[in-house]
């Protein structure tokens, strides 16, 4: 999961006032039913909504209400309560956001270039890319690995808690303005461009797409399928909708995953340094992690 949306999304006006459902909408919701959709939100994965976010919430819920041909607001929180995973997975889905780009936040490539080269002797790389979207991200590391020849052997997982997301990202097929602003060559290195029905879309090709493995995790799960140690682990602009203590613990499991002076790459509304964390800034929201921790008790294979 990331934290912002490629997919526009309208929003409903703002409501009227207390307890009152939005203007022009066909059904009441309550300041109750918002609170019922930020503790389920909150326990599935840990996001914390605000009391700005009611709107947004009603906005992408909606459909799902209109979807399953329900009347009541508050009955359809009722079915993702009591009435088992399915509708619950779909309720995340629709209120996590997912804005990505390749090579988003550029300056972090080369840093994980300059921290990789000279360990690529030693062992392949083992990356994870934490709330990873549609892709892109995965595959930005991917593309920076094989172009810095290190990728031999690498394996990069890319994990988000939206299976919708997911499905875009093993596709690995974007629009052809999605790739304009790739590093110079690398639309010819490492895309394949559609032609007759698929012009104007572009393909990962397939050595890139091989370093990848895509999985459904949520951060808030008790076991997580790595194995320690990882070199590099990305998880940018997710744990900012995250409170305090979920934050520190997820920093803590990072920890114990990563290498001793392994990295951490964060987003760019994020910030670790306060508080008693098992990591050290390295600068421009990348961070180290600390020695002396020991190996990973969430360790459940590589998958």
């Amino acid at each position: 999961m990331t934290t912002d949306s490629t997919t526009q999304r309208r929003e409903v006006p703002r409501a009227d006032g207390p307890g009152r459902a939005p203007n022009s909408t066909e059904f009441e919701y309550s300041d109750g039913d918002f609170e019922r959709v930020r503790r389920i939100i909150y326990e599935e994965a840990g996001i914390k909504l605000g009391d700005s976010k009611r709107t947004m919430a009603y906005s992408r819920l909606v459909r799902r209400v209109r979807a399953l041909g329900m009347h009541r607001f508050s009955d359809y929180l009722d079915l993702v309560e009591k009435h088992g995973e399915s509708e619950r997975k779909a309720f995340v889905n629709a209120l996590t956001t997912n804005l990505t780009a390749f090579f988003r936040e550029p300056h972090h490539f080369p840093i994980l270039e300059s921290y990789l080269a000279p360990r690529h002797a030693r062992r392949p790389a083992v990356i994870w890319c934490a709330g990873c979207s549609t892709g892109e991200e995965a595959y930005s590391i991917a593309m920076t690995l094989s172009a810095a020849s290190i990728a031999g052997g690498a394996h990069i997982l890319a994990t988000d808690v939206d299976t919708n997301v997911l499905e875009t990202a093993e596709r690995g097929v974007y629009a052809l303005e999605r790739i304009e602003n790739l590093p110079h060559g690398y639309k010819e290195r490492f895309f394949l461009e559609g032609i007759g029905r698929k012009a104007g879309q572009v393909m990962v090709r397939p050595e890139i797409k091989s370093l990848v493995t895509f999985r459904q995790v949520n951060l808030l799960e008790s076991s997580w399928p790595l194995r320690a140690p990882l070199d590099a682990i990305f998880c940018r602009n997710v744990m900012i909708y995250f409170d305090k203590p979920t934050q520190y613990a997820v920093l803590d499991r990072f920890a114990e995953l990563l290498e001793p002076g392994g990295l951490l790459f964060a987003g760019h509304s994020e910030n670790f340094t306060q508080g008693r964390i098992p990591f050290r800034s390295r600068g421009r929201t990348v961070y180290e992690r600390q020695l002396g921790r020991g190996s990973s008790p969430y360790a459940a294979g590589r998958g």
